[in-house]
């Protein structure tokens, strides 16, 4: 069995092209789907972006490790689906760089956590985990309703993503930081605004019930409230393969 692997570890030539012609058959298999891509992903002509309060909110998530705990992937099995809602599309992460599917669940995947509960349980969650969930091991992070979000990069962080292809607008990225605020201040006078830019959808409140000042929890809150909601995408499909 292992004879034709002594004889090419003997033969350095050998054996060199014989790990190029295994790593280009992993390669082309890996690689070729890549070509089809835009008939294999979704389209989700719904699909809106994330605003600057709930970018911030997704970078706090990652700062945090919250995606080592949770991930955001539900799978088609059906137990998953029954648990969590419709399985995840490719769609649905067109604007998370990087993604956060992730594998690990010590806590519950959260893909489809947007509007299930409240604002002021997610608040009550993140400062005391156990204060909702009695048997909860996820820490508490207090110091987010301590800490003001800072804003005064938003600009940039709104800029790198265009770069890679997110359709932020130059007008949005030039009122980031007071589109932050706006959103987190629904008496504010920046509000229409906002709502001129990123849709009449868009949710605006004080996400850790304190209006007129900016945290670091009014953004996390405001991140774990739009997720699965960029899109129907997933809800559609589901509902179409219902009427087959």
């Amino acid at each position: 069995m292992f004879t034709l692997h002594y004889r090419l570890e003997r033969r350095a030539i050998g054996m060199t092209l014989g790990i190029i012609a295994a790593a280009s058959i992993g390669g082309f298999v890996e690689i070729a789907p890549l070509f089809t891509i835009d008939q294999t992903v979704e389209a989700a002509p719904d699909m809106r972006v994330y605003t600057p309060l709930e970018l911030a909110g997704r970078n706090i998530y990652m700062r945090e490790g919250c995606y080592a705990c949770h991930s955001q992937m539900i799978r088609t099995l059906r137990d998953e689906v029954e648990r969590y809602g419709p399985y995840s599309l490719a769609v649905e992460s067109k604007y998370d760089h990087p993604m956060l599917w992730g594998s690990k669940r010590t806590g519950p995947d959260i893909a489809r956590l947007g509007g299930k509960y409240s604002d002021e349980w997610h608040v009550r969650h993140l400062l005391d985990p156990r204060d909702v969930v009695p048997v909860s091991i996820m820490p508490s992070y207090g110091w987010l309703m301590e800490n003001d979000l800072r804003i005064d990069d938003l600009r940039d962080q709104l800029a790198t993503q265009r770069a890679v292809g997110v359709p932020y607008t130059p007008d949005m990225i030039r009122h980031a930081a007071d589109d932050a605020y706006a959103q987190a201040n629904p008496d504010g006078s920046g509000v229409k605004d906002l709502t001129a830019r990123y849709g009449e959808a868009t949710t605006v409140r004080a996400f850790d019930g304190t209006p007129g000042r900016l945290t670091e929890m009014d953004s996390l809150v405001a991140y774990l409230q739009i997720l699965g909601r960029l899109t129907d995408a997933a809800s559609r499909d589901t509902l179409a393969k219902d009427l087959e």
